[in-house]
């Protein structure tokens, strides 16, 4: 069965590191500290006088100075891995942590993982094919030597690195090894341990180079992995659930996050806020649980970029008019239909296409698999399609050979409507406003990747305000647009009121209208 020997590198929160490592060895499984030399002194006695009596715990006898992007995190780990695979020898796994993550699986959950799938967990990506790098240095990081640490000593940094720029002094990657980048969040076998501690001591030259690269934890580890360790061995991911901010400063949990957590498919999270006490107690007590039965949904990531989205207020940039220049032509007619449940519009104007002669066309710039004519490859993508908008909609136009056209669009679509009725067509857009029950946004949460299969029924009740109001929200901000000849049809008005709405939207007689407007199963989910 796996036995976990956790790696924790920590510099400060003695109570915390007390009560994690007190919580993780309590159901057999083993901790390795290595607490920053640079840290108050009190703190690390404090922590040495809770833990010393505790056999699962063992301590990195020859501290170092730590400091961020610098090698002394990869000596500082080196040194933990070392002592806990020399004090642990039942140890089968090596769990890198920080003392912000906390469990979120229990140990019965993570060893029954373990044991079944025979692998390294370790985010490794080629350095220089992937864009694991979003911003700033990439290659500058391996090709010259440094020597400063560039947030304390920023001058010293950068002057080191243009002056061997400008003597040349670009140095080659060892050529055997090939650079792999991820994150330093990792769990590997015993095996592998064992097989780059003995690699550092023998490739002293691949040493040097990585000691003077910058940010060597999010690429030593990772490349040695890649390096020793078959392909088929490796899952190229974390164990530990961690999410950025679009500023790439990490996301921090808090009291309110616990069924979230639960919920995502990692046996850590990263980081947990020190003053979610109630959050910190909760997963405490999970580690050391039985038989709990966990629903993995693993929608945390969709859901917090949704609902980060909410909180700005200048949600979209400004609106991009691609071929400002050109125009449908002022004697055409383009007749946008706005709805959020798309299956309703497309009902209507699958209808329209029967009893009228007007071309209809469902959700072009929505859906990629909308049924379009071939039309020279501007077509061929949703992105093509936004981008050439006006020019697509003149081809559809010349295809029909008409001079009126019907499109479906979503709500979230209103650049898309501002640029149409800034063109010099006749333009109209009607706005089909539905009924949404609880059952429907729960399906629509599932749909769009909000919600999983198995989410809680407790998280869809928080999340379902939100997604009610967002919707209402796109809705207001179509009326609140103030285009000319925009009319509304509603879910709750009878056929007759909405008919009165379709006559003068396409232009036809009553008749045809309510024919229309009495669209067999129009609302129906």
């Amino acid at each position: 069965m796996a036995k976990i020997a956790y790696i924790l590198l920590c510099h400060k929160d003695p109570e915390a590191i007390i009560q994690q490592a007190e919580q993780l060895t309590a159901v057999g499984d083993y901790m390795s500290i290595h607490f920053d030399a640079s840290a108050a002194p009190a703190d690390y006695e404090a922590i040495r006088e809770a833990l010393d009596h505790n056999d699962n715990v063992t301590f990195v006898r020859n501290r170092i100075k730590c400091g961020w992007g610098e090698w002394s995190l990869v000596q500082a780990t080196l040194l933990a891995v070392e002592a806990a695979a020399e004090e642990f020898p039942r140890a089968t796994h090596f769990y890198m942590l920080s003392g912000d993550c906390m469990a979120i699986k229990t140990a019965e959950f993570a060893h029954k993982f373990l044991d079944e799938n025979d692998r390294d967990y370790i985010e490794s990506f080629d350095f220089f094919e992937s864009d694991w790098i979003k911003t700033g240095m990439k290659e500058e990081r391996l090709i010259y030597r440094h020597f400063f640490n560039e947030r304390t000593h920023k001058k010293l940094f950068y002057a080191a690195m243009d002056l061997q720029k400008r003597l040349g002094l670009k140095r080659e990657i060892p050529s055997d090894i090939q650079v792999q980048i991820g994150s330093q969040w990792w769990c590997l076998r015993r095996r592998t341990i064992e097989w780059i501690l003995e690699f550092t001591r023998k490739r002293k030259d691949v040493m040097r180079f990585f000691r003077t690269t910058w940010i060597p934890d999010e690429t030593f580890f990772q490349t040695l992995v890649r390096h020793l360790v078959k392909e088929s061995e490796i899952d190229s991911r974390t164990l530990t659930f961690l999410m950025f901010t679009d500023y790439g400063m990490p996301v921090t949990f808090h009291n309110d996050h616990y069924d979230l957590l639960l919920s995502q498919d990692f046996l850590f999270a990263r980081k947990i806020s020190p003053g979610a006490k109630r959050l910190k107690s909760r997963l405490g007590r999970l580690y050391a649980s039985r038989d709990v039965d966990f629903q993995i949904s693993n929608e945390g990531r969709s859901l917090f970029k949704f609902l980060a989205d909410q909180g700005r207020s200048g949600r979209r940039f400004g609106m991009r008019f691609w071929e400002t220049e050109s125009s449908l032509g002022r004697e055409r007619e383009l007749m946008i239909v706005v709805c959020k449940k798309w299956h309703v519009a497309k009902r209507l104007v699958e209808n329209v296409s029967k009893i009228t002669d007007i071309p209809t066309i469902e959700y072009l710039f929505d859906e990629e698999s909308t049924n379009l004519p071939d039309l020279g490859g501007i077509q061929s993508s949703l992105g093509k399609r936004t981008r050439h908008r006006r020019a697509l909609m003149r081809m559809l136009f010349e295809y029909h050979e008409s001079d009126r056209l019907v499109v479906c669009m979503d709500p979230a679509n209103l650049d898309l409507m501002h640029d149409f009725f800034s063109d010099r067509s006749l333009t109209r857009l009607l706005q089909i406003e539905c009924e949404f029950t609880d059952d429907y946004l729960s399906g629509h949460a599932r749909r769009v990747g909000l919600a999983g299969e198995r989410t809680s029924q407790a998280t869809l009740d928080r999340l379902m305000p939100t997604i009610r109001n967002d919707i209402t929200y796109e809705a207001d901000r179509i009326r609140d647009a103030g285009f000319n000849r925009h009319f509304r049809i509603r879910q709750s008005d009878s056929a007759e009121i909405n008919a009165t709405k379709l006559t003068d939207f396409f232009r036809v007689s009553q008749d045809t209208a309510m024919q229309l407007a009495q669209t067999r199963h129009l609302f129906d989910d």
